[in-house]
């Protein structure tokens, strides 16, 4: 059976500034998928959660990638959550609603899609991650040892399908144009590429002879708006089992607590911290957080989900990622605990202090 995956996510609006939606977001936002999705018939099924201020919509149908009335769907759907947040007084109604208008699909509306065609397996075994406080380049690192390390992932020595390569579709994401690169024959361009995530990210993944692996999200808000609104909180489905990773290969990536950029006011370098679905941001300094929802598909149904990060040893991780958080913070202001200026997300401030520096700088 050939079916669809959509995840679409956005943050329109969180308790007490930038920590998770209400319930009663929550709920109007899964009312409106559920009326207009599921009842209608649009949808198989539907997934909602949030990680941080973000709440994820996953959606199954046999409409393709692109379709417009599921996009219109997900963008109504947040359109009520902004209205509900307006109404509760919540912090940053409607932030990544950057247009109004729906206009055919919601890519460069604000809302971040992941989306695949698959010809559903017997045993269909997907992955969904979504992060808060962070970027799209998050997940170069983790997908990189996944694909690309045998020191990492083993299952690229013993799994005759990821032996023989997988292909890379990178985006540069300040012009949009993409890269088709595989492995193992340029592995040194695609580390090359990845090496600097606030640039080029992964779009999507695929074997050798076209069966898509993973679809992330890449959009930048800065680039769509024209000024900082919001860091890009990246979400990305992945296939897992049989000719793709093992879930626990898949998942063991994330417990390196890599650092990323993103954090408070989108212009630090912190860990990512796998947490928990459905945890708020943290308070402290916005570590950026990852979570991952695992699902068996069946006719398109999502069923029972597992929560990849709930078991114990997860906390050992959590640890870790606290750990590295303050060896960071105690760099203070000093690079790179924050980013290079022109990363740098709330810069008015910045650029305004360094106004006054140039005005001063006389040559001797």
């Amino acid at each position: 059976m050939k079916i669809t995956m959509t995840a679409i996510k956005a943050d329109v609006g969180s308790i007490g500034g930038h920590t998770r939606p209400s319930d009663r977001m929550m709920k109007e936002v899964g009312k409106v998928i559920e009326e207009r999705g599921i009842s209608s018939g649009l949808l198989i099924d539907r997934y909602l959660g949030y990680t941080g201020d973000d709440i994820h919509i996953l959606m199954t149908h046999t409409r393709g990638v692109g379709n417009e009335s599921v996009h219109k769907l997900a963008f109504d759907a947040f359109m009520q959550g902004t209205e509900t947040a307006k109404a509760e007084g919540m912090y940053g109604a409607g932030q990544d609603l950057l247009k109004t208008a729906f206009s055919g699909n919601v890519r460069g509306m604000g809302p971040a899609v992941a989306e695949m065609e698959i010809e559903e397996r017997p045993a269909e075994a997907v992955a969904l991650i979504t992060a808060d406080k962070t970027e799209p380049g998050a997940f170069n690192h983790p997908f990189y040892r996944l694909f690309c390390d045998p020191g990492a992932n083993t299952g690229l020595l013993l799994n005759p399908s990821l032996t023989r390569g997988v292909e890379f579709i990178i985006m540069d994401v300040e012009t949009g144009k993409t890269a088709s690169l595989r492995t193992p024959e340029e592995i040194f361009v695609i580390a090359a590429a990845l090496m600097y995530p606030g640039r080029y990210v992964i779009e999507s993944i695929r074997t050798r002879d076209g069966q898509p692996i993973v679809s992330a999200t890449t959009d930048r808000l800065h680039n769509i708006a024209g000024t900082y609104v919001g860091k890009d909180d990246p979400a990305a489905l992945i296939r897992m089992q049989k000719d793709f990773p093992a879930t626990e290969e898949a998942c063991a990536m994330f417990k390196y607590c890599h650092f990323v950029a993103g954090n408070t006011r989108g212009s630090h370098h912190m860990p990512l911290m796998p947490v928990k679905r459905n945890t708020s941001a943290s308070a402290n300094y916005c570590i950026p957080i990852v979570s991952v929802s695992l699902f068996s598909i069946k006719d398109g149904k999502l069923g029972q989900s597992v929560d990849a990060f709930e078991t114990s040893d997860w906390d050992y991780f959590r640890r870790l990622a606290v750990e590295k958080s303050e060896m960071m913070r105690a760099q203070g202001f000093i690079h790179p605990a924050t980013l290079i200026p022109d990363e740098l997300e709330y810069n008015k401030g910045y650029k305004n202090v360094m106004s006054q520096l140039e005005a001063k700088l006389r040559k001797e």
